[in-house]
């Protein structure tokens, strides 16, 4: 039975197409006040009978933010909340959850389930015209950010192919990245900032000219002052960007030397951002253990000394190094790929601007 229906289908001011609201509920009055209170210019409103209906919608369609009744037959608001939670993609899509009860219990259960805020029966027109609208909204921005994310990684693909590596060496930087990370207690925020900059650590190449970029032999010191931009040239692609304060100084000190001998800015000890020494040991690492156009894959063993012999030479932060070393000591599958692409969209993006006559 299709149930879906639109309130309105005008565009809002400055041509955005209109928000895309999904309400689940079982109750028909349910449909009639929510379609009159959003029946402004500005939001389209599609209703499904149920959690199943409504799961069957999200996969047919994309939306800015659900509404969905707690208390229904089959599955419950929480479990509803719950399954959209595990898909792909949705995991910040805007859910509210109306309920009549305010049992701090049942509230803190919605939350768990994955709700993001609740509105109570009976609605409060004007409450739920501000709600629907403030969350809608978000997740237009958010999805912005996506869209810029997304163009940065394709970009950072791009590098990675001109510069003869495979795109498989961001993946894996990024999965090792916020593996090592959170087996040293790193933040969420830290997490994501070193899963980004696994994908957008060599950005800057993007601005080194091609004869240097792709030389077959040796770099003359010029050259060399040149290919060492790259860090600079990639900071301040992303510096600007609110999502990547974290990112930009991994892309800018990944370089650096604990003796402050390493570029751009010659930093030492833990003047070097934390974030930084993490992936710039893990970078070094792949480097060591995958074959690249210039030299054969190394041993673990070999990859070992080698970074044992660049910290007692004094290049890399000691604790972190022994850190590391304990780290792929106890986990045996750390270096297993990772199931999927973290960066995935850019991906898409990347195929298709390569395809493109």
């Amino acid at each position: 039975m299709d149930l879906s229906t639109s309130s309105s289908s005008s565009p809002q001011l400055g041509g955005e197409p209109p928000f895309r609201v999904l309400l689940v509920d079982d109750e028909p009055l349910q449909w009639t006040l929510v379609q009159e209170i959003l029946a402004g210019p500005g939001f389209e409103v599609e209703i499904a009978a149920d959690g199943l209906e409504g799961l069957a919608c999200l996969g047919r369609g994309d939306y800015d933010v659900i509404l969905t009744d707690r208390r229904m037959p089959g599955i419950d608001g929480d479990e509803f909340c719950r399954r959209v939670r595990r898909q792909p993609g949705l995991a910040m899509l805007p859910i509210l959850m109306v309920t009549g009860s305010t049992a701090s219990s049942d509230l803190q259960a919605g939350l768990s389930a994955g709700a993001d805020d609740f509105l109570g029966k009976p609605y409060n027109p004007v409450e739920l015209l501000a709600r629907v609208r403030v969350a809608a909204q978000r997740k237009r921005a958010m999805d912005q950010l996506d869209s810029t994310e997304s163009t940065l990684f394709a970009l950072a693909r791009m590098v990675e192919a001109k510069d003869e590596n495979t795109g498989d060496h961001c993946s894996r930087l990024a999965h090792k990245a916020v593996g090592f990370g959170r087996a040293i207690g790193l933040s969420t925020p830290e997490l994501q900032a070193l899963r980004r900059g696994g994908v957008l650590h060599d950005i800057g190449k993007l601005g080194i000219p091609d004869h240097i970029l792709l030389k077959p032999g040796a770099l003359s010191d010029e050259e060399w002052t040149v290919m060492r931009q790259h860090t600079t040239i990639g900071y301040h692609l992303v510096s600007n960007l609110r999502s990547m304060r974290l990112t930009a100084p991994i892309i800018r000190h990944h370089h650096e030397r604990w003796d402050g001998s390493g570029y751009p800015d010659h930093l030492a000890g833990e003047a070097i951002p934390l974030l930084a020494r993490v992936f710039q040991i893990v970078d070094i690492h792949d480097a060591l253990t995958f074959e690249r156009p210039y030299k054969p894959a190394l041993s673990e063993a070999q990859a070992r000394t080698i970074l044992e012999e660049e910290t007692a030479r004094g290049w890399r932060d000691p604790a972190l190094i022994r850190a590391f070393f304990d780290w792929i000591d106890r986990e045996p599958t750390w270096a297993q790929p990772p199931a999927q692409p973290t960066d995935d969209l850019g991906i898409q993006l990347y195929a298709s601007l390569s395809s493109a006559d």
